[in-house]
């Protein structure tokens, strides 16, 4: 069971990375959110076993997140 865990994370991990080296034309604020998206489900699930809940819960707090990093040096 632990196998399918590892595989469906490294999917998950995969198609994260393939869908945000796709958004070449987005502004610097769009594509922070896509990543804390996908970090943020990453670890969601890893941390509540692979639940669905935990998965959505984490992408939701990781895009929040990664739309409020300011990028700009002051």
């Amino acid at each position: 069971m632990k196998s399918v865990r590892k595989i469906a994370i490294s999917s998950l991990l995969a198609a994260t990375l393939f869908s945000v080296s796709a958004c070449s034309n987005m502004s610097t604020r769009d594509r922070n959110t896509a990543i804390g998206a996908g970090v943020g489900a990453i670890g969601g699930s890893v941390l509540t076993g692979g639940s669905a809940l935990g998965t959505i819960g984490g992408a939701a707090i990781g895009g929040v997140i990664g739309n409020q990093i300011d990028t700009k040096k002051k």
